[in-house]
């Protein structure tokens, strides 16, 4: 008894306890982040036969969580062997971040594992087209088909898919960010014209003829609008060791 309570009258001397020292407050900030996909602009100067725009944003719901969506634009013209068609519509994915990097005393990077949902409303316009022919001579397979019945625009055809998303998004400067996401899609359902499949979808991106499996990716800058902060409590030595 009386070697426990020399222990704990030197305890409440010296004051120690199982925290560290407090230090510089470091805040979490919360917020709305807006920007755009680069690759999108800059791709529609390079190619003349695409044009696209994608705004992306997110809000933080926890300290690792995230709200995010994408609201996009595109019109891109195919030339298949067969065919040259051209698809015009718009798509919106919506779903969650999750934050996996545990950032250094007061960064604010991220590196994330994500899903989405993803819906397009679009038009296909079958601009020309040559049928097969089993009449081959020196490999030529094809011929300019005579009629003209089929061609023109094909709308109101929509698409439904899911994405698994993995993202990166650095803090340049404040609020500034710079990010890049990779995406595996997954076609759940779409509609089409009796006339020729989908073989491009926007937001889904190219179909590939037997699989419903699809990629994709961006390359965004963002800013971030801080609506409110939370500060970090302080870490107790355990958890610090573990």
């Amino acid at each position: 008894m009386l070697l426990f309570a020399a222990q704990l009258t030197a305890q409440e001397t010296t004051g120690k306890t199982d925290s560290l020292p407090a230090g510089p407050t470091y805040y979490q900030k919360y917020g709305l982040r807006v920007g755009i996909d680069l690759s999108k602009p800059l791709r529609s100067l390079l190619d003349e036969s695409y044009q696209g725009l994608e705004l992306v944003g997110d809000f933080r719901l926890s300290e690792n969580l995230y709200l995010a969506a994408e609201l996009g634009t595109e019109k891109k013209t195919t030339e298949e062997d067969n065919f040259n068609f051209t698809t015009e519509g718009n798509y919106l994915k919506a779903g969650i971040d999750w934050n996996t990097y545990e950032n250094w005393y007061g960064m604010h990077n991220i590196i994330s594992v994500g899903l989405r949902g993803g819906f397009s409303a679009f038009s296909q316009t079958l601009n020309s087209y040559r049928i097969y022919t089993t009449d081959q001579y020196w490999n030529e397979n094809t011929e300019d088909f005579p009629g003209t019945e089929n061609l023109g625009e094909y709308s109101g055809l929509t698409a439904q898919w899911a994405e698994v998303v993995l993202g990166l998004k650095v803090e340049m400067f404040t609020n500034l960010y710079m990010g890049a996401t990779v995406r595996l899609h997954y076609l759940i359902n779409d509609s089409e014209s009796d006339v020729f499949p989908n073989l491009y979808i926007p937001g889904f991106n190219k179909v590939t003829d037997g699989s419903r499996f699809g990629v994709g990716y961006n390359y965004t800058i963002s800013y971030l609008i801080p609506i409110f902060k939370t500060a970090n409590k302080p870490k107790k030595k355990e958890e610090l060791d573990n």
